[in-house]
């Protein structure tokens, strides 16, 4: 792993993940796993927290670099693989000043990925060119209509994501799935219930 954060953000989520169990499960996201098939190794999943959508890629044979603020949650990440008989690489960093290595992944996962726009917008172009040809970004998020639900997410629309914002930070992506949703998310004590999300599969032309 690399050098752990100072001392901020990380604090709260190293809190959640010391908690007993799995704050959001142990079981994969719903869409991830829908879309599985359409992912190419290696991969690269960002704000992983406790490794459920990291290990389900790895047991499906794909070589997963999960990337996650909370050295406690990457922790609890890699004994998660090890109790599925796979590994995880996984690197503490945080995501508002993480490099994306251009070209350098087959797919990139981003799972309830929640940053303040301008973070939000360099690491998704980040992205785009982290992606070889014909390489395939996953992503759900909460919409700004998740507040009103309260079943999980940020409290802050600012941090919630569109369909309309997202195919312009995504720039350079086909979209093979857009679509905001409402559907019942049951991940963990923290997600749970009625949800406003935002899915997108985009492929990188080549």
């Amino acid at each position: 792993m690399v050098e752990i954060p100072a001392p901020g953000p990380a604090a709260m989520w190293n809190a959640r993940y010391s908690e007993e169990g799995f704050a959001y499960g142990s079981a994969p996201n719903d869409f991830l796993v829908e879309r599985t098939a359409d992912l190419l190794g290696p991969v690269l999943s960002l704000a992983e927290g406790e490794g459920r959508n990291g290990v389900w890629l790895a047991t499906r044979g794909l070589e997963v670099t999960a990337v996650d603020l909370s050295p406690v949650g990457l922790e609890k990440a890699e004994a998660l693989a090890a109790s599925h008989g796979v590994h995880l690489h996984t690197v503490v960093a945080d995501l508002a000043t993480y490099d994306v290595a251009p070209g350098a992944w087959g797919s990139i996962v981003a799972i309830w990925c929640h940053l303040p726009p301008a973070e939000r917008a360099r690491l998704f172009a980040a992205c785009v060119k982290g992606l070889r040809p014909g390489g395939t970004l996953l992503l759900e998020s909460y919409t700004p209509d998740q507040i009103a639900l309260g079943t999980g997410g940020p409290r802050d629309p600012a941090l919630c994501m569109t369909l309309a914002a997202l195919r312009d930070e995504l720039r350079g992506l086909e979209l093979v799935v857009g679509r905001e949703v409402r559907r019942d998310v049951h991940e963990g004590r923290y997600h749970e219930g009625p949800s406003a999300t935002v899915q997108v599969l985009g492929r990188k032309p080549g």
